[in-house]
């Protein structure tokens, strides 16, 4: 393991000592656009969208919250994303680039939320919608920068300081005795600000054992002092919803709950710490008028801590390294007992002006206390052809730990397996972005991924359990493709489109659970404008094509307008009435409305430093 840290502290120090600032007779380094968009996930510290050398997506939340319903809305906006929903509002799966829902890392402000008994509850996010600034997916393996999980890709939640002291209510009411309650109050100082916001909505469901109520609420407390920038965010939630058909043929019911808190704390310029918890609960019931046949009841923790540092070499050359750690833990009347530490290091180096190409290499060594070690290294480069094409490429390995579901669980149709090995992947990229002014803007990427010992549920007959198995050998090759047309200075259209192929060993006979369930083909198309009288409009249209499944279309229409404090708003889902499901054997609402009506009470404009 020393030699590994060696060789790489060796390569860096090369890299680091060659560069010098630009001094070609070219000029200096082209900018691609004037874009401000400025990205945190997908390396050590933010850069503008556009000279970022990871494939990354952003999709900004906060310039119209009241066009959206929920975060599942804003990620179909990105195809190479698959949102496999059990029901609007209740439990949904994410995965990218033909990844398994487990295989993808979901983020808070940078922050591990991946739930430790199973990858279902990643998305059971401890905070409401109305807190999300923007949503930020970085594609391809990501372990180097996260470590386990980021397979597929990441996805953070950034929340966004309070541009003023203000309070807003809000309610809508809509299809399927569905009705929701909002608020957010902040309150902004020179130095420090204060954000709460809650959400609560409930549903009497679309068929029978659907229905949900949900409740989340949050505080995000920053505050600028003599040390550096300080962040404190806490939040809870509770969702119970009917459970019909979610885990095979039973009117099942379940009730989650969570807890965080995640604090970072800045000390001058170039160091951070960053601590997180995290508790969640999961009460199951396999049917729901016979709670006797079967119950479980799960409680999981995580604690997580990271020292991150960085070292300005030149104008344009930094290092990167630090140290984390990471506990979890469960309490289950099914999958018993059971705790799991590990801890990491890292080293990167990023050059972000070497005449027209930006590099960056990293390595990350992460440590089990079961005993074994994963070594997680990336390579990412770009190079400005001129002012309006760049190419771009990457290699990141990544891995992921099987979850306590996949390794204890029992119930009447499944079975984990305590001999499950962790998932590894090598994820390869390239391609390139084009920007032809401030109007239209695009980008082309080429990816493969090479998965080892994958972890999925398998069969012979339906009459069989599921069994949790290793499948050695799992390829992905695919195509994303999207562009951005801005007009009239107030319209917005984005189109994107992501071909996907996958490769795979036969398993002689066998049916399986979750990982042939991904998109082959998925296009979007988007609008989002400033109609006459100051109305505001979206309008999204996807296709989707599953593996060996016919090809099906989603609609959604929203408008909202101001009249000074008052917002109404309206919206309409699955437009069209497509019959479809997301997960094999779970049946998706059809076309639905909501409507309602968002206040602000009073406002100030005091913003911090």
């Amino acid at each position: 393991m020393r030699l590994k840290y060696v060789y790489c502290a060796v390569v860096l120090s090369v890299l680091a000592t060659a560069q010098n600032p630009p001094t070609s007779s070219d000029g200096p380094t082209p900018k691609l656009s004037r874009q401000e968009t400025v990205i945190v996930t997908s390396s050590y510290e933010a850069v503008p969208l556009e000279q970022s050398d990871r494939s990354v997506s952003v999709l900004d939340v906060g310039q119209a919250p009241a066009l959206f319903r929920n975060w599942a809305d804003v990620l179909r906006l990105d195809t190479a994303v698959d949102v496999e929903q059990r029901a609007p509002g209740t439990q949904a799966d994410v995965s990218i680039r033909g990844a398994s829902f487990e295989q993808t890392l979901v983020l808070v402000n940078g922050l591990r939320i991946n739930d430790a008994q199973s990858g279902h509850h990643n998305f059971d996010l401890p905070i409401p919608f109305e807190s999300i600034q923007r949503i930020e997916v970085m594609h391809g393996s990501g372990s180097t920068l996260y470590g386990s999980d980021a397979v597929g890709g990441a996805v953070n939640f950034i929340t966004a300081p309070p541009v003023g002291s203000e309070l807003r209510l809000g309610a809508a009411a809509g299809s399927f005795g569905t009705n929701t309650q909002n608020g957010s109050a902040s309150y902004v100082t020179t130095n420090w600000s204060e954000q709460i916001a809650f959400t609560r909505d409930s549903s009497s469901g679309f068929m029978p054992d659907r229905d949900f109520r949900n409740f989340a609420a949050a505080s995000e407390t920053r505050v600028q002092s003599i040390l550096g920038a300080s962040d404190l965010l806490l939040g809870i939630s509770d969702r119970p919803f009917g459970a019909n058909q979610f885990y095979g043929d039973f009117n099942s019911w379940e009730r989650t709950k969570g807890w965080f808190a995640g604090a970072s704390q800045h000390l001058g310029d170039n160091t951070e710490l960053a601590l997180g918890y995290r508790r969640h609960t999961d009460e199951f019931i396999l049917v729901r008028d016979r709670p006797q046949i079967y119950e479980n009841n799960h409680i999981t923790e995580s604690w997580q801590g990271a020292i991150r540092e960085r070292k300005k070499l030149t104008e344009n050359n930094r290092f990167y390294y630090g140290a984390e750690i990471y506990s979890d833990s469960i309490d289950s009347n099914n999958l018993g007992q059971h705790r799991r530490t590990h801890g990491a290091v890292y080293l990167a180096f990023d050059a972000r002006a070497i005449n027209r190409l930006s590099l960056s290499v990293g390595a990350r060594e992460e440590i089990f206390s079961q005993g074994h070690a994963d070594f997680s290294p990336t390579v990412a480069a770009g190079y400005a052809v001129s002012s309006r094409f760049r190419l771009k490429a990457s290699v990141a390995h990544a891995f992921r730990l099987p979850t306590y579901t996949d390794l204890y669980y029992s119930d009447p149709a499944n079975s984990g397996n305590p001999n499950l090995r962790p998932e590894k992947a090598w994820g390869y990229e390239g391609g390139f972005d084009w920007i032809a002014g401030r109007h239209l803007a695009g980008s082309v990427t080429v990816f493969h991924r090479h998965d080892r010992d994958v972890i999925d549920y398998v069969r012979a007959t339906p009459a069989d359990l599921w069994q949790a198995v290793n499948i050695d050998d799992l390829r992905f090759t695919g195509l994303e493709a999207a562009t951005r047309l801005k007009f009239f200075n107030n319209q917005q259209l984005d189109i994107s489109y992501t071909r996907l192929y996958g490769a795979q060993k036969m398993l002689a006979g066998l049916q399986s659970k979750y990982l042939f369930n991904y998109p082959v083909n998925q296009a979007s198309a988007g609008w989002l404008g400033q109609a006459p009288a100051k109305v505001l409009l979206r309008t999204r249209l996807g296709v989707t094509e599953r593996y060996r499944a016919d090809a099906y279309p989603l609609m959604e229409f929203s408008v909202a307008r101001e009249f000074g404090r008052f917002e109404p708003h309206f919206q309409v889902s699955n437009v069209t009435n497509t019959a479809y499901e997301e997960i094999q054997g779970v049946r998706m609402p059809g076309r639905a409305y909501l409507a309602g009506i968002q206040v602000r009470f009073f406002e100030g404009h005091v913003k911090p430093k």
